[in-house]
């Protein structure tokens, strides 16, 4: 009777190791294919160079670089912008300014500013899910049925790309850390006032 007990117990601890290994497998699994997922995220925001304005910059001896501690975290709220002299957009003038960190840029569609691409709950993607990002990209709209994105955001161009690369981009996305920056809203262009 022993020898059974034994053999019995041998028998239920190897069959809870070999469930045991087969879970951590399969976590791995998810886990591989999410890291997988949020790498082609990031290749295809540094090769769609969605740092250059959506990143504030710090001066570097090669010039202005993606501040790595705010990445995509959009146009920082605590910076003003000068005032726009009157008469410098239309057929005869200047098309677009931007500021020297590229996040605010100013055109005859008023002044827009680039957005908080950080997961933060309440300034940036936090809440957002991956369809109303892909419905965004493909629509034009923030949050994909709110206002309208603004130049020189390329949204018509990222919306074309494959529901995969998509959501990568927003795997990636979803992966920093987030940074708490309330990006204004954009300022309507008015005429004769000096400011856009």
């Amino acid at each position: 009777m022993g020898k059974k007990v034994v053999w019995l117990v041998l028998l239920v601890l190897l069959a809870v190791g070999l469930i045991s290994i087969a879970g951590s497998q399969e976590k791995n699994k998810v886990n591989s294919s999410t890291v997988t997922m949020e790498k082609r995220g990031q290749y295809l925001v540094t090769l769609g160079g969605c740092n250059d304005c959506h990143s504030p910059k710090v001066m570097t001896e090669k010039g202005p670089q993606p501040d790595e501690t705010r990445l995509l975290s959009g146009h920082p709220s605590n910076e003003t912008l000068p005032v726009t002299p009157p008469g410098l957009f239309g057929p005869k003038g200047w098309g677009a300014l931007t500021n020297n960190g590229l996040t605010a840029w100013v055109g005859g569609w008023g002044t827009s500013f680039a957005y908080n691409l950080t997961p933060d709950n309440n300034t940036g993607i936090g809440s957002w899910t991956a369809d109303i990002f892909i419905r965004a990209m493909r629509t034009g709209k923030h949050m994909g049925a709110g206002r309208q994105i603004l130049p020189p955001m390329p949204w018509y161009t990222i919306g074309m790309s494959s529901d995969e690369d998509l959501k990568a981009i927003f795997a990636y996305l979803k992966s920093l850390p987030p940074v708490s920056n309330q990006v204004p809203q954009p300022i309507p262009p008015t005429e004769g006032k000096g400011k856009p």
